[in-house]
């Protein structure tokens, strides 16, 4: 009889213990957010502090000091249009910064890099800021000033 009773309780405390360890469990999980490796965290902090930075691009440049562009002949739709629009104003085109960060990755020095090779046949930001950049300039009589800080502004956001 012993034995049952001493059986009884052994059996009764593991249960009591497995419950509180299952229960303990249960609530670290939902009480706590799963915390970011050091890969992740590094890379939320990058991805904040490139949206914050305007990227590259070029002061006061003169049409000399630009190396030529792509044909827009070679492209279709969309981006045959923004390879017209940097042909139309290099200017202006050349003091844009290239939201895509390609100052980073690629060394562009402004917008206007990106159409120099096929670089903004691949990429939607080029072809959509030159495009805007088009607008501005053509229908809204905006300076390349102005300009800029619209697409700063548009595109420091995203």
């Amino acid at each position: 009889m012993k034995k049952n009773w001493f059986l009884f309780g052994a059996v009764a405390v593991l249960a009591a213990a497995a419950l509180l360890i299952v229960n303990s469990a249960r609530t670290d999980k939902s009480n706590t957010s799963p915390k970011p490796t050091p890969a992740q965290a590094h890379n939320h902090e990058h991805q904040q502090n490139a949206a914050k930075r305007v990227p590259a691009f070029l002061v006061a440049p003169t049409r000399a000091s630009l190396s030529p562009t792509l044909d827009p002949d070679k492209f279709t739709g969309l981006t045959r249009d923004a390879y017209r629009a940097v042909k139309q104003i290099p200017l202006t085109i050349a003091q844009l910064p290239c939201y895509c960060h390609c100052d980073e990755g690629f060394g562009h020095k402004s917008l206007y890099s990106c159409f120099e090779d096929d670089h903004a046949a691949h990429c939607a930001t080029c072809v959509n800021e030159a495009l805007l950049a088009l607008s501005l300039q053509r229908d809204q009589k905006l300076s390349p000033e102005q300009i800029r800080e619209r697409i700063v502004q548009q595109y420091s956001n995203q």
